[in-house]
């Protein structure tokens, strides 16, 4: 994993590479370039590359508030899990999460991705909740880790 190169994406490149892996792991809830911009204002966004090749995504929502509840959510594009790039991102979401101060860490994993539900159980969430957006047929699936 030496060669595995992870930033903060900061121009129009990196962001539309952070939404291809955004929009091909949540099919159901595809976003534009300005949603994109968007949460990288809101939200702390890093992209991955083994060497030049993109291999995944992640989003660190701060704690909101008074609370201290952040959510980390690692994606890997389906090619290249199982090679410990999920691990790499989100053990830096992690910590990037608990700089900020979080206490307790939330994920959030669409139900139709398998892999990613889990990887968030072999971490240590638990579910708390699932639901269903408006207009959107497959449920979304809250962890809390335990």
């Amino acid at each position: 994993m030496s060669d595995l190169r992870i930033l903060q994406p900061d121009d129009d490149g990196a962001l539309r590479d952070w939404q291809y892996v955004h929009n091909t792991i949540i099919p159901t809830h595809l976003l534009s370039m300005d949603d994109v911009r968007d949460r990288a204002e809101r939200h702390h966004l890093e992209v991955a590359y083994l060497g030049d090749v993109l291999v995944g995504c992640s989003t660190v929502r701060p704690p909101a508030d008074a609370t201290s509840t952040a959510t980390v959510i690692a994606r890997v594009l389906a090619p290249h899990r199982g090679q410990g790039f999920g691990e790499e991102l989100y053990a830096r979401g992690v910590g990037r999460a608990r700089k900020w101060g979080a206490e307790v860490i939330e994920t959030v994993v669409l139900s139709s991705n398998e892999d990613g539900l889990r990887f968030a159980l072999t971490h240590g969430f638990v579910e708390t909740e699932r639901y269903l957006l408006p207009g959107e047929t497959v449920p979304w699936i809250d962890l809390r880790l335990s």
